[in-house]
C-alpha cells in the first residue's frame, strides 16, 4: 500500500511521514503489521473522542441505513443537521442564533468573511501574524506567514496584520475593516494565548469602529480548553464564532454561526449567498451531534484542567524550556528546531505519535482524544523523556 501511496496520491510534503494504518480504537492506531501508536495528536485535534467510538459508529450506521446525500444546503429539513445547529445555538452565546453547516473549517471561513463583508458594505480585512485559518484562496489570504504563501499571490486585497496580543496595533481597526479575525488560541503560531483582556480590547475597537470580529475556534473548540469555546475563558462573545476540527467527530465538517439578523444577509440580494452542496450532510451532522452530547454526557470538559496538570508535572525535562497552551492543547518549547525534529519520529518508532506545529519550528504538538485515560497520558509523558534522554 506504501508504494501506491506514495505513486499515485498527491501529497503536502515531499516526505510523509506514511504509516500504514490498518485499525483504530480509542486512543490507539494500528498498523498494517500490527505495531500499535498511542496517539497524542487526535488527527490534528479533529478527534475529541479517539478512534472509533462506539456511540458515534453507532448513530452512523443508523443514520446511513436511514438516508445520505438527499438534496444540496438548505432546501430540506433534515432531522440531523436541524438538530446539530439547534444544539450548537443551545451552547453559543446568546447572540447566536442560527449555524450555518459547511464541508470543513477553511470553507467555514470562507462564508464568515463574505458575510462579515455583505454585512458592513466593507472590504478592509485583518488578521494577525503567524495565523493559520485555512488553505483556500480566502482564508490563505489572511493566513500571517509569508513563506506559506508567496507562491500564490496576488491573494485578496485589503488585508492587513497585526501582531497578536500587541494592544498598539489595534488602531489599525478602522472605518474600512470589514472584520477582523483571529484565533481564540493562536495554533500554528505554537498555541499563543490571549493576554491582558487582549481578546476583550480587540472587541472594543471593533465596536467603535463598526467592524466584526470573528474568532476562529477551529482547534481550540469543543472542550479541548476546558471549556465548550475558548473564548468562553477571556469573557468575550465574537459577531461570528467559526467551528470545525472536532466538531465532526473525526468526519469532515465546518460551520459558522452569528445572529439571525446577520446571517439573513446570505439569504437575498443576491439569493444563495453562500452555496455547498455537501454542507449539513445528514451522517456528518449526524457524527458530531454524537461527539457534542457524549462530550457533554462524559464530562470530558470538566477533566481538562486534570489532565493538563498531569502532562505538566510528568513532562519536567531541562530540554523542555516551557509549555505553552491550556488543557489539552499544549505546546513544550525546546532550544531549537533540531530537537523537535529528532523527537517526533523517534517517538513514533517507539509507539508514540507526535506532531509538529505549523510555524514555531521549536515545539511539538500535544493534542491527544479529550477521553484518554490518565494512564495514557503518562505512559506517552514516559516516551517523550526517555526519547529526550537519548537525544
Amino acid at each position: 500500500m506504501l508504494e501506491d501511496f506514495l505513486k499515485y496520491q498527491a501529497k503536502t510534503t515531499p516526505r510523509p511521514l506514511g504509516l500504514e494504518i490498518e485499525h483504530a480504537s480509542g486512543s490507539y492506531l494500528y498498523d498494517s503489521k500490527g505495531k500499535s501508536y498511542l496517539d497524542f495528536i487526535a488527527g490534528v485535534s479533529a478527534l475529541p473522542l479517539g478512534h472509533s467510538h462506539p456511540k458515534v459508529v453507532s448513530a452512523l450506521k443508523s443514520q446511513i441505513d436511514k438516508y445520505m446525500h438527499v438534496m444540496v444546503y438548505g432546501e430540506f429539513a433534515q432531522a440531523p443537521a436541524v438538530a446539530l445547529c439547534k444544539k450548537l445555538v443551545d451552547l453559543l452565546p446568546r447572540n447566536h442564533e442560527v449555524v450555518y453547516l459547511t464541508n470543513s473549517g477553511t470553507e467555514a471561513i470562507e462564508g464568515a468573511l463574505k458575510l462579515a463583508k455583505r454585512v458592513t458594505q466593507r472590504s478592509g480585512l485583518i488578521a494577525a501574524h503567524r495565523s493559520y485559518h485555512g488553505s483556500t484562496h480566502g482564508a490563505l489570504s489572511l493566513l500571517g506567514y509569508e513563506q506559506q504563501k508567496k507562491g500564490y499571490r496576488p491573494l485578496l486585497p485589503g488585508v492587513r496584520f497585526l501582531d497578536f496580543n500587541q494592544e498598539k496595533d489595534l488602531n489599525q481597526i478602522d472605518e474600512n475593516t470589514a472584520a477582523v479575525l483571529l484565533e481564540t488560541i493562536q495554533g500554528g503560531a505554537g498555541f499563543i494565548l490571549p493576554e491582558d483582556d487582549y481578546l476583550k480590547k480587540v472587541k472594543k475597537r471593533c465596536e467603535a469602529a463598526g467592524a466584526l470580529l470573528l474568532l476562529d475556534e477551529i482547534q481550540p473548540g469543543f472542550g479541548r480548553t476546558g471549556k465548550m469555546f475558548g473564548f468562553e475563558h477571556f469573557g468575550i462573545a465574537p459577531d461570528i464564532v467559526v467551528m470545525g476540527k472536532a466538531l465532526g467527530g473525526g468526519l469532515p465538517i465546518g460551520a459558522f454561526s452569528a445572529s439571525k439578523k446577520l446571517m439573513q444577509k446570505l439569504e437575498d440580494q443576491p439569493k444563495l449567498g453562500h452555496i455547498t452542496t455537501f454542507g449539513g450532510n445528514p451522517v456528518i451532522a449526524t457524527a458530531a451531534l454524537t461527539t457534542i452530547n457524549e462530550i457533554i454526557s462524559s464530562k470530558l470538559i470538566q477533566q481538562m484542567g486534570k489532565k493538563e496538570k498531569i502532562i505538566r508535572k510528568n513532562l519536567k525535562h531541562p530540554m523542555i524550556k516551557s509549555i505553552r497552551g491550556k488543557g489539552l492543547m499544549l505546546a513544550p518549547i525546546f532550544e531549537n528546531s533540531k530537537i523537535p525534529n529528532l523527537l517526533v519520529p523517534r517517538c513514533i518508532k517507539k509507539g508514540l505519535l507526535l506532531f509538529w506545529l505549523l510555524w514555531e519550528k521549536n515545539a511539538v504538538r500535544i493534542s491527544p482524544p479529550l477521553n484518554i485515560s490518565e494512564e495514557e497520558i503518562e505512559v506517552g509523558c514516559k516516551i517523550i523523556k526517555e526519547t529526550l534522554d537519548e537525544i
